[in-house]
């Protein structure tokens, strides 16, 4: 199911105006606070109208400005999940989560009531209240809420941003669980590069009210020239699986022919994961270095070169299919007399897997 929007906004000095369509899978609104991310749901939501423009779920249109046609929110059939639950608080789990069914087209199909519970982990919570929840607990029901309300499309407006970090590592399997499992189009805003490293199908990158790339995770990560979030926030993401266990503790992974060892990661050989390289991690050797503690050094080749506007560089490194970013200063680039096509070598200092 698609999703294809094509806004214009003005609100004061803020000018938005975004094109972009949106495949099957979980898709992240990418970019700075302020960037216009948040217009953007809130307009497919319909909390906000569009100066101009056309919004479409699949086949039906939900804005047509030049039509005159812009549906009421509760027509829309959307699922919100916001930064905070938004929970009733005189009401059990159970019974918020039976408001969200109340909602539903009464010949719509959705997920059941038992799948959502058992997708999410939330059968022991059914009989509290939203008092007696965790963040993450509460962020879980939200999204249960959500999802029994049989929604053509779920919005997520950065879900993650009110958790402390154990509360956010507690929560993302859930998404990836939606991603992976359900089939209903998820439309999710960030500005962690690891929350859409981990969780992005398709990265629709905005700065300034505009679209900068659009494309899957590991190709708009991996392109210099989007670093919405500054030159120092660069990261990479590659495609691998797991291809030994080692006795010693590590894990091998086989990214694309290229093989990187990390502490052990428990899960089955020919496992999918996600490597995140962030491009301050990354060293560049014009020969194979000997004698260093780096376990990764991947024979790699030059594809592009980007000179910052002040001492720095971002270089991109074809590591067979996957792309890999290197920051470093424009010095070490005449240094080493980098260019385009040239084979050299990537030394990476640290790597994250979000499985």
């Amino acid at each position: 199911m698609t999703i294809s929007v094509s806004i214009q906004h003005k609100a004061g000095d803020f000018d938005l105006d975004v094109r972009f369509d949106a495949p099957p899978g979980l898709t992240v609104l990418f970019g700075p606070s302020g960037a216009g991310k948040s217009t953007v749901v809130n307009a497919v939501a319909g909390l906000l109208r569009p100066d101009a423009g056309r919004i479409s779920v699949a086949d039906r249109v939900l804005v047509d400005r030049g039509a005159g046609l812009c549906l009421p929110p509760h027509q829309r059939r959307v699922g919100y999940v916001f930064q905070d639950g938004r929970l009733f608080p005189h009401l059990t789990v159970r019974q918020n989560l039976s408001y969200g069914r109340w909602f539903a087209p009464k010949p719509a199909t959705g997920p059941g009531f038992d799948n959502v519970i058992e997708m999410l982990g939330i059968g022991p919570l059914l009989d509290r209240r939203p008092g007696a929840l965790s963040g993450g607990e509460a962020q879980r029901v939200a999204i249960g809420r959500a999802l029994l309300s049989a929604p053509d499309i779920l919005l997520a407006d950065e879900p993650l941003a009110a958790l402390d970090e154990a509360r956010k590592a507690e929560i993302l399997p859930y998404f990836e669980r939606l991603r992976d499992a359900a089939t209903v189009p998820i439309l999710y805003v960030s500005h962690s590069p690891a929350e859409v490293a981990r969780l992005a199908t398709t990265v629709v990158a905005i700065e300034k009210g505009r679209v900068t790339r659009v494309g899957p995770a590991t190709e708009v990560l991996g392109d210099p020239g989007v670093t919405p979030m500054g030159a120092r926030a660069a990261g990479a993401v590659l495609s691998a699986t797991i291809h030994a266990q080692h006795d010693d503790g590590l894990t091998e992974l086989d990214a694309g022919g290229h093989h990187i060892l990390l502490p052990r990661i428990d899960r089955p050989l020919g496992a999918d994961v996600r490597v995140h390289i962030e491009a301050q991690d990354v060293m560049i050797a014009t020969e194979r270095p000997k004698g260093i503690s780096a376990l990764n050094v991947l024979p790699v080749t030059v594809r592009d070169i980007r000179i910052g506007t002040g001492p720095g560089a971002i270089v991109q490194l074809a590591a067979g299919p996957n792309l890999i970013l290197s920051r470093v200063t424009r010095r070490s680039v005449q240094a080493l007399g980098l260019h385009e096509g040239q084979k050299v070598f990537a030394v990476l200092k640290a790597v994250s897997v979000a499985p």
